[in-house]
């Protein structure tokens, strides 16, 4: 199989797992879309691939004012999307331990960017993508850290759990739909989202974002609509207890849609 999607968003493009996915998209024959807060390097982007190839829009996913113009921009202008792509983030260490120096507003902050807005761009943009009449997608960028949260950050192990949560819902409730809903586990990778360690440190870390761009790759492309690179613990272990909490969350799914009108 391939990756059959040919016009994809890709929000969250201007660093780390979204630049080098922006990247390969376009080396395997697709248009980007590429969105980010950092104008000079959506420019760099467009530069580096060309304009037939690559566009680049700055937008701030925090920005909730602007989300109607943001999505509605995007849709007038790109008919052929085919793939909305979320990859945006932030990752921050908390002490607990500590609970008068924690920063309640930085802590929920994290918790609404990494979850709610990426909840607002998915809930807008369905609309657009299920009533195309041919295959969509949407992909978001999760971690590994949904399923066993890391101790010193609480508010992104929370975050993507609650994402996690959501998608798992949302795909059972779309079942049926062009649209494929598709989640990536990525491992720790070597990026920028670790620069509150240092930048030195913090992008040393982990597996080279090119190595995990093309195992994660394999997965896109065999059609995979759960794209996990690595483990947390021991990967035997670990992939028992993703396939038993799928399994069960699909038993206590059949039971609740029997009395739920989709």
């Amino acid at each position: 199989m391939s990756f059959c999607y040919k016009c994809v968003l890709l929000v969250g493009a201007t660093s780390g797992i979204g630049a080098a996915m922006a990247d390969k998209l376009i080396l395997e024959g697709a248009k980007v879309i590429a969105v980010g807060r950092r104008q000079e390097r959506l420019d760099a982007f467009v530069e580096k691939h060309g304009p037939e190839k690559a566009s680049g829009i700055r937008y701030d996913v925090t920005d909730r004012t602007s989300l109607n113009v943001f999505v509605e921009g995007i849709v007038s202008k790109h008919p052929d999307l085919d793939c909305v792509f979320l990859n945006s983030g932030v990752q921050n260490q908390v002490r607990l331990s500590r609970p008068a120096e924690v920063d309640l507003d930085a802590f929920h902050q994290e918790m609404s960017t990494n979850f709610s807005r990426l909840v607002d761009l998915s809930i807008k943009f369905l609309p657009h993508l299920q009533q195309k009449p041919f295959p969509t997608a949407l992909v978001i960028t999760g971690t590994l850290l949904a399923l066993v949260p890391a101790v010193t950050m609480p508010a992104y192990s929370a975050s993507k759990a609650a994402l996690n949560a959501f998608i798992y819902c949302l795909r059972r409730q779309g079942q049926g739909s062009n649209t494929k809903v598709i989640e990536i586990w990525p491992p720790v990778v070597q990026t920028e989202l670790h620069d509150y360690m240092g930048p030195e440190k913090g992008r040393s870390m982990g597996m080279p974002a090119a190595e995990f761009i093309e195992k994660a790759w394999q997965q896109l492309t065999a059609g995979s609509e759960h794209v996990i690179v690595g483990s947390a613990g021991p990967e035997e272990s670990f992939m028992e207890i993703v396939n038993k909490r799928r399994e069960h969350f699909e038993t206590v799914s059949d039971h609740l849609l029997r009395h739920f009108e989709l």
